[in-house]
C-alpha cells in the first residue's frame, strides 16, 4: 500500500507524475531521450542496465515493469541474474562488462568513482558519448528507484507489467504520458 493516503492501492509512477506535473514534465522528457532516442547503446543494452541497477537496488517495482521491457529486446532475466552474481562470466559482451563494472559501482559506492573506472570504459572500445549514456540511465533508475520506493509503490502484477512493457516500447517513455509530457498538454 502506498505511503501517500491518497494514492490508490495500485499506484504507479503516473500517479506521482500526475500529482506533481510541474516537476515531472521535464523528467518524462528526459528519460524518453535517455532510454529511447540515438544513443551508443541500444534500447535493450539500456533497459538491461535499467533492469539491473534497479536489482542491485533491490527495487521490486522497477526490475519488474522493465524486465518486460528488456525481454521485449531479447534479453531474459538469466542475463541480469548472471551479471549479478559475477560480471566477468556474465553472457554478455565483453565490451559491454566494463559498462556494468561502471554501472555497478556508481550505484553502489559512488564516491569510489576513479577515472581508472572510466579508463576500462574507454579501454573496451567505448567513447565518451558511449559513457555518458550509461551514466545517465544509472542516473535516471537511481532516482526512479528512490521515487518510487519512497513513495511505498508496490509491483504491478505481471500482465501489467508486461501491458506497460508493450506500450513503452510503442509509444516510448513519454508517450505513455502524453498529457505530461508537452507542455500545452500538461495540466
Amino acid at each position: 500500500m502506498p505511503f501517500f493516503p491518497t494514492f490508490p492501492d495500485d499506484a504507479g509512477v503516473a500517479t506521482i507524475y500526475k500529482a506533481h506535473p510541474q516537476v515531472y514534465r521535464p523528467w518524462i522528457r528526459m528519460g524518453e531521450e535517455v532510454m529511447t532516442k540515438e544513443s551508443p547503446l541500444s534500447q535493450g543494452e539500456r533497459e538491461l542496465i535499467a533492469t539491473y541497477v534497479s536489482s542491485l537496488n533491490d527495487c521490486d517495482y522497477c526490475r519488474t515493469t522493465h524486465l518486460p521491457s528488456m525481454q521485449a529486446h531479447g534479453i531474459e532475466q538469466s542475463v541480469v541474474d548472471a551479471l549479478l552474481a559475477d560480471i566477468d562470466s556474465a553472457p554478455v559482451e565483453d565490451r559491454l562488462k566494463p559498462l556494468f563494472a561502471f554501472a555497478r559501482k556508481l550505484t553502489l559506492t559512488p564516491a569510489r568513482m576513479s577515472r581508472a573506472d572510466a579508463d576500462a570504459v574507454y579501454d573496451a572500445g567505448w567513447d565518451e558519448d558511449a559513457l555518458h549514456a550509461v551514466i545517465c540511465v544509472v542516473c535516471r533508475f537511481n532516482f526512479m528507484n528512490r521515487l518510487v520506493m519512497g513513495h511505498g509503490l508496490i509491483a504491478p502484477d505481471s500482465a501489467t507489467a508486461q501491458e506497460n512493457a508493450r506500450q513503452r516500447q510503442e509509444k516510448g517513455y513519454a508517450g505513455m504520458h502524453p498529457q505530461l509530457a508537452g507542455d500545452k498538454e500538461a495540466g
